[in-house]
């Protein structure tokens, strides 16, 4: 056999159940909103619990094992670039609906944008709070990773706890504006974008938040070390395009229709 850096991995069940639940899963929420029966919290537990054992997997090869050489980081780092790529590309497509229907204007809006009828959320309240506690949370991963090169391990795993306890609120108080929004997804076009881009881009935090407690895990099982860290790498890169995404969300959901 030919000798090479890369490992093969061996056959998993886990990607598999993985892409089952998460057609299950979108299968219910369809369900959900045609005819209110769902079992979608039910689909949810699954797919915690197939991405429990595949993490569970994947730290075995990389921390005890020792198959994550150099190069498999790299390429690990390369996948994570491709994969915000493609999350870039998915926003691209909401962010371009929003300008085409504000800047397109028609007899079905009145000539007007936001549509008559739509109570504006005030662009320095919740939602600047909001802006602010994201931008905060972006600074103490930084200071974590940072900290980590540093080998100094308790000021990292501190700061990145906070980064969790900020991501947490930031879900929390996006989930008060939706409660206290005046308007909702069937309110023209403008809610149904504004519930589509900040919807998933709450998904996105809580993945993001995902990521972030298994990293902070792993960092208190002194599985990272100051030069081989990848998933907390990759987690930081994640989580600043989160950030990047909601200050655009922001100017041109809350600042800019409230000119």
């Amino acid at each position: 056999m030919r000798k090479m850096p890369f490992h093969l991995v061996d056959p998993s069940p886990w990607p598999f159940l993985l892409s089952m639940n998460l057609m299950a899963l979108v299968m219910q929420f369809i369900f959900y909103v045609n005819f209110k029966k769902t079992i979608i919290m039910f689909c949810l537990f699954n797919l915690l619990v197939v991405i429990f054992f595949w993490s569970r997997d994947i730290t075995r090869e990389g921390s005890y094992l020792g198959f994550h050489n150099k190069k498999i980081r790299k390429n690990m780092k390369l996948g994570m670039v491709f994969f915000i790529l493609s999350e870039i590309m998915f926003f691209f497509g909401i962010f371009w609906s929003l300008l085409h229907s504000s800047l397109s204007f028609c007899i079905d809006f009145f000539n007007t944008w936001p549509p008559k009828g739509i109570s504006i959320i005030n662009p320095f309240g919740i939602p600047l709070l909001n802006t602010v506690l994201l931008l905060l949370s972006g600074y103490t991963i930084t200071v974590s990773h940072f900290s980590l090169l540093k080998k100094d391990f308790f000021f990292s795993s501190s700061h990145l706890l906070l980064t969790i306890f900020l991501g947490l609120l930031f879900i929390m108080i996006q989930f008060m504006e939706y409660k206290s929004s005046f308007f909702c997804f069937n309110n023209s076009i403008y809610g149904c974008c504004f519930f589509i881009s900040t919807g998933f881009h709450g998904l996105h935090v809580l993945l993001g938040l995902l990521l972030l407690c298994v990293c902070f895990v792993r960092m208190l099982s002194g599985h990272f070390t100051n030069d081989k860290h990848v998933l907390f790498e990759c987690s930081i890169w994640y989580w600043h395009f989160v950030d990047v995404v909601w200050v655009f969300l922001y100017l041109m959901l809350y600042c800019w229709i409230s000119l």
